[in-house]
């Protein structure tokens, strides 16, 4: 075998080894699930019209998003969710902004009557974020708002 042969051999062998640790390298570098941005906003009912609780939040995954619940639940009552107690809460609304990210939206309307029931003071929204590959994320207080007395 000629020496040339035996050189290039081991080039290509360097090559092909560093394009597949490469290859290696980026699909080890995933993306955790991740639960961002979020914010709530609590709408008082008027006379005419029904107000609304609306809480909006990025969820991101190397392998896209499959679903958020949402439970909004008053500091005062010392209620405090857990994971497994959001499994069976409503869902939000997912739309994808990418490959990775969803802007994930949760819409209560509340009506007057609702309104009268609700404790005055701080509130928050617990949320439990599902990836495509079935990765979940739970986030105790994703976000606060409050609602007056």
């Amino acid at each position: 075998m000629s020496k040339r042969i035996v050189v290039s051999s081991l080039v290509g062998a360097v090559v092909l080894g560093g394009v597949a640790a490469g290859g290696l390298a980026m699909a080890s570098a995933t993306t955790k699930l991740t639960v961002e941005n979020g914010s709530a906003r609590y709408v008082a009912p008027s006379a005419g019209a029904a107000g609304s609780l609306t809480f909006t939040v990025d969820v991101s995954d190397d392998s896209g998003v499959r679903d958020l619940k949402v439970v909004a639940w008053p500091a005062s009552s010392k209620l405090d969710p857990t994971a497994a107690e959001l499994r069976d809460a409503e869902s939000a609304e997912c739309r994808s902004t990418s490959d990775e990210t969803s802007r994930c939206t949760y819409t209560l309307k509340v009506t007057q009557q609702d309104a009268a029931d609700l404790a005055a003071g701080a509130w928050h929204v617990s949320a439990l974020a599902t990836a495509a590959d079935g990765d979940t994320l739970f986030v105790p207080r994703a976000a606060a708002f409050d609602v007056a007395g």
